[in-house]
């Protein structure tokens, strides 16, 4: 063998030892910096196919510096298909519906750009802001907007960073994290429909989860049959129509197909009916701030991140900086419309009525009070303004009135005068009135 081959032959089994080495010096090192993490690994299928290098990279700075991200692409290297309808999924845009920009806040987190540009690109993947994060400390963006927010670039959301065993991400509670609260409680509505007490007591069987009905077959395009966004839009009627028979499938398998359609068909009319009782208040909201009846109004409190000195009514509405009656209206808009229209279609009665319908109702009863106080407010300050400006004009008049009636008493001036004065002064107080 020629010295050039067998020196070939020696650098490329260097390059190979030098790969297992660093894999190796991994496990050693983390034995004891992560010990959880290389137990939970070395239990996993990725142990016997999947190196640290694979996934991490081999560049260590950047990975103690939080630079070597493991985002949903590098998963997507093999599981190409989850990959695909993930991204094709509401989870695929959890970022950017959550997310905004952050370059022009002092506190920025250089890192955070990554989530919205390539690498080493300036074009952004995503025009949409959200006003709510961008109000944030960074503190708050990180831990209550970003946990849940990143499961459009981070798989490890729902699987966790190192354990493939799918019976966590297989159990309905794995939702849970993110799908519960005021403003969306698919996690509470499930949990408490039949649907979720039949799958406690007798199993899924007979209680379909939330990955049987939005995840049917392990797809993980979570949107499956979902005739709506997260702000309660549908799309177009043909698009709208395609989706609808997607989520009748999942239905059929336990359920008639007339009784499937009768009770879907009742959530959209649900959906229609409490639309229109947001209208209702936003409207009357609007017509405030026409008036100039918010308190603070729009010219004393801070700018709105996205839109300035508007009155912002939509998806993004802040819940701080703002009057009383708005606060009541985000109430209305974000948790209660929630409630109404997301329990009606998990099957959850207590949810659609006591927990939202009716808080609705009761809300714009709020909202009509704090309007109607707000307009008689106006109408007590006028009526006082009015008195004010009788009794800056009637005073005078009478300090004038007694100077005369002094002036007569005493003989300095005749009757005549007298009763010339007086009405000379009179004849004044039209012409005051009417300036």
């Amino acid at each position: 063998m020629s010295c050039l081959l067998r020196l070939l032959c020696l650098v490329s089994l260097g390059l190979c030892v030098s790969s297992t080495v660093f894999a190796e010096d991994c496990i050693e090192c983390h034995k004891k910096e992560t010990p959880a993490a290389v137990t939970q690994w070395q239990g996993s299928v990725h142990a016997a196919a999947v190196s640290c290098s694979a996934c991490h990279g081999e560049d260590h700075e950047a990975i103690i510096n939080g630079k070597a991200f493991v985002d949903a692409k590098v998963c997507g290297r093999c599981h190409e298909k989850a990959f695909h309808e993930h991204v094709d999924s509401k989870h695929g845009m959890g970022l950017h519906a959550g997310w905004g920009c952050t370059r022009n806040l002092e506190s920025r987190d250089p890192r955070e750009c990554s989530f919205c540009h390539e690498e080493g690109s300036t074009k952004p993947k995503t025009t949409v802001q959200c006003a709510r994060f961008l109000t944030q400390s960074s503190e708050m963006g990180a831990l209550g907007c970003n946990r849940c927010h990143q499961v459009e670039n981070s798989c490890a959301s729902c699987h966790t960073n190192h354990i493939t065993d799918l019976a966590s991400v297989r159990a309905p509670e794995s939702c849970a994290t993110c799908h519960m609260g005021p403003d969306h409680p698919q996690w509470e509505m499930w949990q408490t429909s039949r649907h979720g007490v039949l799958f406690e007591a007798l199993g899924e069987e007979f209680g379909p989860t939330c990955q049987r009905c939005h995840m049917p077959e392990g797809s993980h395009n979570v949107s499956f049959g979902i005739t709506m966004s997260p702000a309660m839009i549908q799309p177009p009627p043909e698009e709208r129509a395609v989706q609808r028979q997607e989520m009748l499938s999942v239905c059929i398998q336990c359920h008639s197909r007339s009784f499937s359609e009768r009770e879907l068909t009742s959530g959209d009319a649900i959906l229609e009916q409490s639309k229109a009782l947001i209208k209702e208040a936003a409207d009357i909201i609007r017509d405030l701030a026409d008036h100039d009846l918010l308190v603070p109004s729009l010219q004393e409190r801070p700018e709105h991140p996205l839109r300035g000195r508007e009155l912002v009514l939509d998806a993004q509405m802040l819940y701080e900086d703002i009057s009383h009656v708005e606060r009541l209206f985000f109430k209305m808009k974000k948790y209660d419309l929630a409630k109404t229209v997301k329990g009606a279609f998990h099957q959850n009665p207590a949810y659609t009525h006591w927990y939202g319908n009716a808080e609705l109702k009761m809300t714009l009863v709020d909202i009509k009070a704090e309007a109607a106080r707000l307009h008689a407010s106006v109408s007590t300050r006028e009526v006082k303004a009015q008195k004010q400006v009788e009794q800056d004009l009637y005073l005078p008049l009478e300090e004038e009135l007694q100077i005369l009636k002094r002036k007569h008493d005493r003989g300095a001036i005749t009757a005549d005068q007298y009763r010339e004065s007086k009405q000379e002064l009179f004849e004044k107080l039209p012409a005051v009135e009417s300036e």
